[in-house]
């Protein structure tokens, strides 16, 4: 019994030292193995062990452009007066720099139209689609005639059903003579050549003058002055037997005969077949057909022919003898169609009850004559352009 005790001491401080060993083994194994769980962890897919090196760069970086901006237009003014304020730029002219406001809208009315100078308004007299002349001159020793032989007439108004001819009139301080040449019809280069004499005794030496004006005439035999030129009978002897071929000037504007006269401006654009008109103020209206009220508004109708297609009308202006509208007015008209297409206007007074007063019309188109068929010319010649002109009304 003593000699077993000291063995029993020794196997339980084995027994002790085996436990411990074995609990230092199970730790080194536990953390062997979490070692090797996060070395797995840190090279996976979405953390890859290999590090990128990034250079920085001080270069701008010019993204590629995915988009493919649409070609846009844009109105450009020729020849607006300043008075033309307060509308909506319509956009028709190509452009390559992009994307770019749409809509424009000028607040100041030294402005005018956005990207234009400020010129002058476009007079009749500048466009250069005037019906010019030919003819010659001789005067006649033996019969004492003046003979002015009208040759031929370029650039005239093609206007459906319409015929034109020339009237010869002789000025002089006592007498006043007329000769006319036959009706032919109008076409871009009429033919006459005809004699018209004027019976001059006094000879070439004495004051007078001498004006040779184109008229045409429609079915309805209205007679319309196109075109006027005129030369003093001293220039005669200098202008004897010589080929003269002269731009008719426009007829100047009768007051005692005009209502008055309207600024128009009018521009065509092509991509979207619309007719745009801006009715910007009229002057010289008759006074004395407005009695006691004044309530002006402007009547536009656009024509196909004989056929109206669409009617639209300005806002009333009250109490102004001289009104300003600046107001504009969209029309879509195809591109075939506006040869044989015109825009009438008319300017109402809106008196008491629902009664109008008419004040003054005026037609533009190819069938029109004098500045309504001049600015109709320069639209066509100028797409996208908004091109202003005076018209005189008539009642």
């Amino acid at each position: 019994m003593i000699a077993s005790a000291p063995l029993l001491v020794l196997g339980a401080t084995l027994g002790t030292a085996s436990g411990i060993l074995a609990l230092c083994g199970l730790s080194l194994l536990c953390k062997s193995f979490r070692k090797t769980e996060a070395v797995e962890g840190s090279t996976g897919v979405f953390q890859p062990s290999q590090q990128f090196s990034i250079q920085k760069s001080t270069e701008p970086v010019q993204p590629r452009s995915l988009l493919i901006f649409p070609r846009l237009y844009r109105a450009k003014a020729v020849g607006i007066c300043p008075e033309m304020v307060n509308y909506t730029q319509q956009d028709e002219s190509p452009s390559a720099e992009g994307p770019e406001d749409a809509l424009t809208t000028p607040t100041s009315p030294t402005q005018g139209l956005p990207g234009m100078d400020q010129p002058d308004c476009m007079s009749p007299s500048d466009s250069p689609e005037t019906p010019k002349l030919h003819f010659s001159l001789q005067y006649n020793t033996q019969s004492r005639e003046l003979q002015v032989t009208i040759i031929e007439a370029e650039k005239v108004s093609t206007a459906q059903g319409s015929d034109c001819y020339v009237i010869g009139n002789l000025t002089t301080l006592s007498t006043r003579k007329e000769a006319k040449t036959t009706v032919k019809r109008a076409l871009p280069q009429v033919v006459w050549q005809e004699t018209l004499a004027f019976p001059l005794p006094e000879g070439c030496e004495i004051e007078g003058e001498m004006a040779l004006s184109l008229y045409s005439c429609d079915t309805f035999s209205q007679h319309a002055h196109m075109g006027v030129v005129r030369f003093k009978l001293a220039d005669v002897p200098m202008l004897s037997n010589a080929d003269c071929w002269v731009d008719l000037q426009l007829p100047k504007l009768d007051r005692s005969i005009s209502a008055g006269e309207i600024l128009l401006s009018i521009s065509y654009l092509p991509a979207a077949n619309r007719l745009g008109v801006v009715v910007m103020k009229a002057r010289g209206l008759q006074s004395d057909r407005m009695k006691d009220i004044i309530d002006l508004s402007v009547k536009l109708a656009l024509k196909h022919q004989n056929t109206k297609l669409k009617k639209k009308q300005t806002r009333r202006v009250k109490h102004k003898i001289n009104p300003v509208w600046n107001e504009m007015m969209m029309f879509e008209v195809p591109h075939e169609l506006l040869s044989q297409s015109s825009l009438e206007l008319e300017v109402l007074n809106q008196n008491q009850g629902s009664e109008a007063l008419s004040l003054g019309q005026c037609s533009l188109g190819l069938q029109s004559v004098g500045s309504g068929l001049q600015h109709w010319q320069q639209m066509l010649s100028n797409p996208r352009r908004q091109i202003a002109m005076w018209h005189p009304l008539y009642a």
